[in-house]
């Protein structure tokens, strides 16, 4: 079993029961007593971060998790179909281990999923994805340098804020962290 001198960013261990992945950690020896290792981690199952301080040399249950590049195929009903790109194999992934990715995953799209043994635990999307405006009012000659923007509704449902110039058919590249325009593609 490893201790807290194994810590690490982005080590992932079994805290109570639920598995979460160091973001940050520190060692801090303080003038009387023992040591300590402070960290802060995401919990993966829902996102929330936490910190939470170990004492030096207490022992830590590090999980092995297996990331395996899929291709997005399809939504059945509450379930997501994806296939592994390399072995051609199909699983139904359920829509609460997507959480936000949902609003940007189009069909045919590589994503990252997490596996805890057999059982996936976690998708991962690219950070920036390029997605088509399916409605929008019209834009505007001339209509670029206000800053301005309004809402478009883009291919996958998503309702995103672009610039006053971006009409309807026009592809444009959002970052999944946030959700927010980046530039228009051609």
């Amino acid at each position: 079993m490893a201790t807290t001198a194994d810590i690490k960013n982005g080590l992932v261990i079994n805290l109570n029961g639920d598995l979460v992945k160091i973001i940050e950690f520190q060692h801090i020896k303080l003038g009387r007593g023992g040591a300590r290792v402070w960290t802060k981690f995401r919990k993966i199952r829902t996102g929330q971060v936490n910190e939470n301080t170990f004492r030096s040399g207490e022992k830590i249950d590090i999980v092995r998790l297996e990331v395996i590049e899929m291709q997005f195929l399809y939504r059945d009903g509450e379930n997501y179909v994806l296939m592994n790109t390399e072995s051609f194999e199909q699983i139904t992934v359920p829509d609460d281990i997507f959480k936000d990715a949902a609003r940007f995953i189009k069909e045919n799209e590589i994503v990252k999923v997490t596996f805890q043994k057999e059982t996936p635990i976690d998708v991962e999307i690219p950070i920036f994805i390029n997605l088509e405006v399916k409605k929008t009012e019209p834009g505007m000659k001339g209509d670029t340098v206000t800053g301005a923007t309004k809402p478009a509704v883009l291919e996958t449902g998503f309702t995103a804020q672009v610039p006053l110039f971006i009409n309807a058919g026009d592809v444009i590249r959002i970052d999944t962290r946030s959700g927010d325009y980046c530039e228009r593609v051609n």
